[in-house]
């Protein structure tokens, strides 16, 4: 029996394309080159199953052009670019890599929310630029973390991580506002209280952004939110683009009505909002919050055992839409 063909669309360390080697037909792109909507349907109709980045999309569309396919492993655990009902009736199994990345990207997002506090990019800045000759008292006055107010904004296992390095590392109050509330026990393990969201925006000093991406979570961060919060408060978001208004965001951050921010994405990644790259009092990294070697290999070999799974045995290790599994 021939073996199934796939297709890895981005780059990926060469220790997941040689564990997949044994078992399927592999198109790579170790190129890293970025396709066009009709180089990917080209593309993919050609395969029985793909490893995706969460970049590329599996919709109605792509779907009713490729009839072979069966399984798309997405490497992140986000996977807004997928249409899941859709691949669900086309029969097409849905995964992502979630858990293998949490903790890694809960210390980059509390790393960042600390360097947005701490106003540490202005002072590299300020040193790079040769204007330090002499230190201030006053200078640089950032905002305090320890013993300060979190507030987290989707409390799944990224969100509750950071919580418990604020409470138990920092002394942080944390409060949260989620879909829907966590167990007691979850609850005391991070120190958190349930709130709503308009109080929480009220009451942070930082506030840390961790809710996926969908059409309902657009612009959860707009205008009428960040008139919300203290002037003295910092907004960080390390979950999707799209999750705040990136141009709310920089007038918000140019007036003062906010101190702040930290951003690890943006709306239209790679681009950043011109406004957002005027503002001084702004954090900006390049969506890096998993990106350590042993987690983004782990999240590859995830995405790649779910796919050996899926042919071999007729299952996948964390399956979005299971009823499409015999």
């Amino acid at each position: 029996m021939s073996k199934p063909r796939i297709v890895v669309t981005r780059h990926v360390y060469q220790e997941a394309l040689d564990h997949l080697a044994p078992h399927f037909h592999v198109t790579h792109n170790q190129s890293d080159q970025a396709y066009t909507l009709d180089e990917w349907i080209a593309l993919l109709c050609q395969h029985h199953g793909a490893l995706t980045m969460g970049i590329e999309p599996v919709n109605e569309q792509v779907l009713s052009a490729c009839p072979n396919l069966r399984i798309c492993a997405n490497l992140s655990v986000g996977y807004n670019n997928f249409d899941v009902p859709a691949m669900t009736r086309h029969k097409v199994v849905a995964t992502n890599a979630p858990d293998v990345l949490t903790e890694t990207t809960a210390d980059f997002g509390f790393a960042l929310m600390m360097a947005t506090a701490r106003r540490i990019t202005e002072g590299e800045n300020y040193i790079r630029r040769g204007d330090w000759h002499k230190w201030k008292l006053d200078f640089f006055c950032g905002a305090e973390v320890h013993g300060s107010t979190l507030g987290i904004i989707g409390m799944g296992r990224i969100g509750q991580a950071i919580a418990r390095r604020a409470a138990h590392g920092f002394g942080m109050k944390v409060i949260y506002h989620n879909r829907s509330r966590l167990a007691p026990d979850l609850e005391a393990a991070c120190k958190a209280s349930y709130v709503h969201k308009e109080a929480l925006l009220q009451t942070a000093d930082h506030v840390v952004l961790v809710v996926p991406y969908s059409k309902e979570a657009h612009h959860t961060i707009g205008a009428a939110e960040l008139a919300l919060m203290k002037p003295s408060a910092t907004l960080v978001n390390i979950a999707r683009g799209g999750i705040v208004d990136d141009l709310a965001l920089a007038q918000a951050l140019q007036s003062g009505q906010i101190a702040a921010a930290g951003l690890d994405v943006f709306e239209g990644e790679p681009k950043v909002h011109p406004e957002l790259l005027k503002c001084h009092n702004v954090v900006l990294t390049p969506h890096i919050a998993s990106s350590t070697k042993s987690t983004r290999l782990g999240m590859a070999m995830l995405a790649a055992n779910n796919l050996i799974s899926f042919f071999n045995e007729g299952r996948v290790l964390t399956p979005l839409n299971p009823e499409v599994l015999p």
